[in-house]
């Protein structure tokens, strides 16, 4: 079998990406790797991963957070990651600043002292689109 150019000993050279999500932390991270197939001196294959032009251990057998160095890791396809980061960048925009009610009782009434009694309807109305 031939070597591949770049990767000394190499059969096949094959690219694969994963996202990781650290379920202990919360961090989330995508990874590159190029997986090498090699036969060793026995005609064995066995195969190496390299991450940013470093010999790394396999991302399946035992992923690590760069966080927390914790092994509680979900791996997932690519991309997961950064679509994520994007939706939760879309859904924390600051609503515009407006307008603030004094707190009053059902029937409209002031509140002694500003006492109000919270409902979720109450705290929710800041999220609700206006009609165009």
């Amino acid at each position: 079998m031939s070597e591949i150019a770049g990767h000394p000993g190499a059969t096949a050279v094959v690219n694969e990406s994963y996202s990781f999500a650290c379920m202990r932390c919360g961090h989330g991270w995508e990874q590159s790797y190029e997986i090498e197939h090699h036969i060793d001196g026995d005609g064995r294959e066995f195969v190496q991963y390299t991450a940013d032009g470093r010999v790394v251990p396999s991302p399946l057998s035992r992923p690590t957070c760069e966080n927390c160095d914790h092994h509680v890791v979900r791996i997932m396809r690519p991309g997961r990651v950064a679509a994520t980061r994007d939706a939760a960048h879309r859904q924390h925009r600051t609503p515009a600043a407006g307008p603030v009610e004094a707190p009053t009782a059902a029937d409209g009434t002031p509140q002694p002292d500003g006492q109000h009694h919270w409902h979720l309807a109450d705290l929710l109305h800041v999220f609700q689109r206006k009609a165009s």
